[in-house]
Protein backbone atom coordinates (compact mmCIF):
# COMPACT_ATOMS: atom_id res chain seq x y z
CA UNK A 1 0.00 0.00 0.00
CA UNK A 2 1.34 3.61 -0.96
CA UNK A 3 0.60 5.78 2.43
CA UNK A 4 2.37 8.97 0.69
CA UNK A 5 4.19 10.26 -1.82
CA UNK A 6 6.57 12.57 -1.56
CA UNK A 7 8.39 14.43 -4.27
CA UNK A 8 8.72 17.22 -6.57
CA UNK A 9 5.20 19.29 -7.80
CA UNK A 10 5.02 18.63 -11.87
CA UNK A 11 1.27 19.86 -12.26
CA UNK A 12 -1.62 21.20 -10.15
CA UNK A 13 -5.03 21.11 -11.33
CA UNK A 14 -8.06 21.32 -9.48
CA UNK A 15 -8.60 18.12 -9.84
CA UNK A 16 -5.47 16.30 -10.17
CA UNK A 17 -1.62 16.78 -8.80
CA UNK A 18 1.26 15.21 -10.55
CA UNK A 19 4.18 14.70 -7.86
CA UNK A 20 7.89 13.19 -10.01
CA UNK A 21 9.51 10.74 -7.09
CA UNK A 22 12.63 9.46 -8.07
CA UNK A 23 12.09 9.94 -11.39
CA UNK A 24 8.84 8.02 -11.50
CA UNK A 25 5.68 11.09 -12.12
CA UNK A 26 2.32 9.79 -9.78
CA UNK A 27 -0.73 11.65 -11.26
CA UNK A 28 -3.02 11.82 -7.73
CA UNK A 29 -6.40 12.24 -7.66
CA UNK A 30 -7.36 15.24 -5.50
CA UNK A 31 -10.13 17.20 -3.79
CA UNK A 32 -10.57 21.29 -4.23
CA UNK A 33 -9.78 21.86 -0.57
CA UNK A 34 -6.25 20.19 -0.91
CA UNK A 35 -5.77 21.90 -4.46
CA UNK A 36 -6.24 25.13 -2.39
CA UNK A 37 -3.51 24.25 0.15
CA UNK A 38 -0.94 22.67 -2.05
CA UNK A 39 1.80 25.42 -2.16
CA UNK A 40 3.22 26.01 -5.88
CA UNK A 41 6.84 25.34 -4.30
CA UNK A 42 8.82 22.27 -5.43
CA UNK A 43 8.98 19.80 -2.53
CA UNK A 44 5.60 18.61 -1.39
CA UNK A 45 4.17 15.46 0.47
CA UNK A 46 0.54 13.82 -0.29
CA UNK A 47 -1.11 11.38 1.95
CA UNK A 48 -2.34 8.59 -0.63
CA UNK A 49 -4.95 6.16 -1.01
CA UNK A 50 -4.50 3.78 -3.47
CA UNK A 51 -8.50 2.49 -5.07
CA UNK A 52 -8.09 -0.73 -7.25
CA UNK A 53 -11.18 -1.92 -8.91
CA UNK A 54 -11.37 -4.33 -12.15
CA UNK A 55 -10.69 -1.86 -14.66
CA UNK A 56 -8.69 0.55 -12.74
CA UNK A 57 -5.68 1.41 -9.87
CA UNK A 58 -5.99 4.56 -9.01
CA UNK A 59 -4.48 7.25 -6.54
CA UNK A 60 -5.99 9.82 -4.45
CA UNK A 61 -4.22 12.46 -2.33
CA UNK A 62 -4.65 14.33 0.63
CA UNK A 63 -3.26 17.19 2.14
CA UNK A 64 -3.53 15.87 5.38
CA UNK A 65 -4.39 12.03 6.90
CA UNK A 66 -7.59 13.46 8.55
CA UNK A 67 -9.27 14.76 4.92
CA UNK A 68 -7.70 11.18 3.82
CA UNK A 69 -9.34 9.29 6.98
CA UNK A 70 -12.59 10.84 6.15
CA UNK A 71 -12.28 10.11 2.55
CA UNK A 72 -11.89 6.05 3.66
CA UNK A 73 -14.96 6.52 6.26
CA UNK A 74 -16.65 7.95 3.36
CA UNK A 75 -16.02 4.85 0.97
CA UNK A 76 -16.53 2.27 3.57
CA UNK A 77 -20.43 3.35 3.00
CA UNK A 78 -22.64 1.60 0.59
CA UNK A 79 -23.50 3.67 -2.33
CA UNK A 80 -20.78 6.10 -1.87
CA UNK A 81 -17.49 5.26 -4.54
CA UNK A 82 -14.65 7.17 -4.64
CA UNK A 83 -15.63 10.19 -6.66
CA UNK A 84 -18.82 10.81 -4.58
CA UNK A 85 -16.37 10.98 -1.67
CA UNK A 86 -14.06 13.23 -3.37
CA UNK A 87 -16.80 15.71 -4.16
CA UNK A 88 -18.21 15.75 -0.83
CA UNK A 89 -14.42 16.56 0.10
CA UNK A 90 -14.35 19.00 -2.71
CA UNK A 91 -17.80 20.83 -1.69
CA UNK A 92 -17.13 20.37 2.55
CA UNK A 93 -14.04 20.63 4.45
CA UNK A 94 -13.18 17.31 6.28
CA UNK A 95 -14.54 19.39 9.85
CA UNK A 96 -17.99 20.22 8.12
CA UNK A 97 -18.19 16.57 7.14
CA UNK A 98 -17.87 15.45 10.60
CA UNK A 99 -20.37 18.28 11.99
CA UNK A 100 -22.77 16.88 9.60
CA UNK A 101 -22.50 13.41 10.06
CA UNK A 102 -22.50 14.15 14.05
CA UNK A 103 -25.54 16.29 13.99
CA UNK A 104 -27.39 14.22 11.58
CA UNK A 105 -28.04 17.04 9.49
CA UNK A 106 -29.26 15.60 5.61
CA UNK A 107 -29.84 18.23 4.28
CA UNK A 108 -26.14 19.46 4.14
CA UNK A 109 -24.95 15.64 3.26
CA UNK A 110 -27.72 15.71 0.51
CA UNK A 111 -26.63 18.91 -1.04
CA UNK A 112 -23.48 17.28 -2.23
CA UNK A 113 -23.47 16.16 -6.00
CA UNK A 114 -24.42 12.68 -6.52
CA UNK A 115 -25.99 12.24 -2.50
CA UNK A 116 -29.73 11.19 -2.44
CA UNK A 117 -31.74 11.32 0.97
CA UNK A 118 -31.45 7.55 1.36
CA UNK A 119 -27.10 7.62 0.66
CA UNK A 120 -27.02 10.55 3.20
CA UNK A 121 -29.23 8.69 5.53
CA UNK A 122 -26.75 5.78 5.21
CA UNK A 123 -23.63 7.86 5.60
CA UNK A 124 -25.55 9.06 8.89
CA UNK A 125 -26.10 5.64 10.32
CA UNK A 126 -22.98 4.05 9.44
CA UNK A 127 -20.40 6.67 10.67
CA UNK A 128 -21.89 9.04 13.14
CA UNK A 129 -20.71 6.48 15.69
CA UNK A 130 -17.36 6.22 14.44
CA UNK A 131 -17.00 9.94 13.75
CA UNK A 132 -18.09 10.72 17.35
CA UNK A 133 -16.02 8.47 19.16
CA UNK A 134 -12.70 9.10 16.95
CA UNK A 135 -13.11 12.80 16.15
CA UNK A 136 -12.75 16.03 17.71
CA UNK A 137 -15.78 17.96 16.85
CA UNK A 138 -15.75 21.85 17.02
CA UNK A 139 -19.18 22.42 19.99
CA UNK A 140 -17.26 20.13 22.28
CA UNK A 141 -18.30 16.44 21.44
CA UNK A 142 -21.92 17.72 19.47
CA UNK A 143 -23.58 14.75 21.96
CA UNK A 144 -22.11 16.44 24.83
CA UNK A 145 -23.15 20.20 25.11
CA UNK A 146 -25.30 20.13 22.04
CA UNK A 147 -27.49 17.90 23.56
CA UNK A 148 -27.60 19.32 26.94
CA UNK A 149 -28.99 22.47 25.79
CA UNK A 150 -31.47 20.69 24.00
CA UNK A 151 -32.39 18.50 26.81
CA UNK A 152 -32.33 21.78 29.23
CA UNK A 153 -34.37 23.61 26.63
CA UNK A 154 -37.41 21.18 26.36
CA UNK A 155 -37.40 20.75 30.02
CA UNK A 156 -37.47 24.03 31.02
CA UNK A 157 -40.45 25.09 27.93
CA UNK A 158 -42.28 21.59 29.07
CA UNK A 159 -41.82 23.05 33.02
CA UNK A 160 -44.00 26.09 31.26
CA UNK A 161 -46.83 23.74 30.02
CA UNK A 162 -45.50 22.92 26.70
CA UNK A 163 -45.62 19.20 25.49
CA UNK A 164 -42.53 17.83 24.60
CA UNK A 165 -43.43 16.70 20.96
CA UNK A 166 -44.57 19.88 20.48
CA UNK A 167 -41.60 21.61 21.00
CA UNK A 168 -38.51 18.76 20.07
CA UNK A 169 -38.88 19.50 16.55
CA UNK A 170 -38.61 23.43 16.93
CA UNK A 171 -35.93 23.05 19.35
CA UNK A 172 -33.97 21.21 16.93
CA UNK A 173 -34.62 23.45 13.88
CA UNK A 174 -33.22 26.70 15.95
CA UNK A 175 -30.35 24.84 17.10
CA UNK A 176 -29.25 23.94 13.22
CA UNK A 177 -30.30 27.56 12.08
CA UNK A 178 -28.20 29.07 15.00
CA UNK A 179 -25.79 26.37 15.96
CA UNK A 180 -23.65 28.51 19.00
CA UNK A 181 -26.88 29.26 20.65
CA UNK A 182 -26.98 30.09 23.80
CA UNK A 183 -29.57 27.98 26.20
CA UNK A 184 -31.30 31.49 27.00
CA UNK A 185 -31.68 32.52 23.25
CA UNK A 186 -33.12 28.79 22.43
CA UNK A 187 -35.66 29.36 24.78
CA UNK A 188 -36.52 33.21 24.13
CA UNK A 189 -36.92 31.95 20.14
CA UNK A 190 -39.13 28.60 20.90
CA UNK A 191 -41.50 30.51 23.04
CA UNK A 192 -41.89 33.01 19.82
CA UNK A 193 -42.41 30.58 17.48
CA UNK A 194 -44.92 28.32 19.47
Amino acid sequence: MITFIKGKLVEKTPTHAVIESNGVGYLLHISLNTFSKIPDNENLLLHTHLSIREDAHTLFGFFDKLEREIFRLLISVSGVGPSIARTMLSSMTSEQIQQAIATEDIPTIQSVKGIGAKTAQRVIIDLKDKILKTYTISEESVSGSYNTIKEEALSALEVLGYSKRQVDKLTQKIMQENPNISLEELIKKALKNL
